[in-house]
């Protein structure tokens, strides 16, 4: 699901670079959403189970099964959503979950882009949705709402050219409204609908904005991974220049995602 280069392997890490602003923009894509309540759900790439937990808390799930290819997310997301029906397991888009009668609505959060094939996984998971029922994601648009990693990849790419190839910009073109329309009515869905889902993001200071990109879960962490110290310090310093925190030292930037939405034919 996702590229080589990429490293998905620690829950912490991930909470604290990403899962914390997916969990912001999980509760902004429900309110689109609009689900009924007593449904079953399947939450495709879970993660550290940010959607999981949002639709447990706010709409009351018959079931939900989330699924994901890395043990350890999965490991967390069983650990942390509590006080409701779900189930979670390790898999791929080549082993998909079902459910008796289909999935009333699949949900997939912060997932489509990183799919080396989306348009096959899409069609698989319309065969596990019950006729009428719903697919619904949302991806970052990392071309131009997604402030922190903007700043991120234009510092990189500034100090290493190379670093451009690897901007998630550049990598995920599917990241864009008309993009995610045309990958759900090529999977066969219905009255597809896109949105725009904006938060901010607060960070209480530089530390708390630069330590999760040393932990090395996700794209660009995987890339300051890569670096020696002397570029990781001298990238912080140029991300520390850029950045103009308030007089408390906090650094307050916009997170953007793009929601899609589409409906199995009956």
């Amino acid at each position: 699901m996702q590229p080589a280069s990429d490293r998905w392997d620690a829950g912490d890490a991930y909470e604290s670079f990403m899962g914390r602003w997916s969990r912001q923009v999980a509760d902004h894509f429900l309110d689109w959403l609009a689900p009924m309540p007593g449904l079953n759900w399947l939450d495709f790439g879970c993660g550290t189970g940010a959607l999981s937990q949002a639709i447990c808390r706010r709409v009351q799930p018959n079931s939900l099964v989330g699924c994901d290819p890395s043990p350890d997310f999965v490991s967390y997301a069983r650990n942390h959503v509590a006080d409701c029906p779900a189930t979670f397991v390790v898999t791929n888009g080549d082993t998909l979950p079902s459910c008796q009668g289909g999935f009333d609505v699949i949900v997939s959060g912060l997932v489509l882009n990183f799919l080396a094939k989306p348009l096959a996984v899409v069609q698989s998971l319309g065969e596990r949705l019950r006729p009428g029922g719903t697919v619904g994601a949302y991806v970052w648009d990392y071309a131009e709402g997604m402030q922190l990693l903007r700043i991120f990849w234009q510092e990189a790419a500034t100090l290493n050219p190379s670093a451009a190839d690897l901007d998630e910009a550049r990598r995920f073109p599917l990241c864009q409204p008309d993009r995610l329309v045309d990958l759900l009515r090529h999977a066969g869905m219905r009255e597809v609908a896109t949105t725009a889902l904006e938060i901010k993001t607060v960070f209480r200071k530089f530390d708390d904005l630069w330590s999760p990109f040393l932990a090395g879960t996700g794209p660009a962490p995987s890339y300051v991974a890569s670096l020696d110290a002397d570029a990781q310090n001298y990238l912080a310093f140029r991300l520390r220049q850029r950045l103009e925190p308030a007089p408390d030292g906090s650094i307050s930037l916009i997170a953007r995602a793009f929601g899609v939405q589409g409906t199995r034919p009956g």
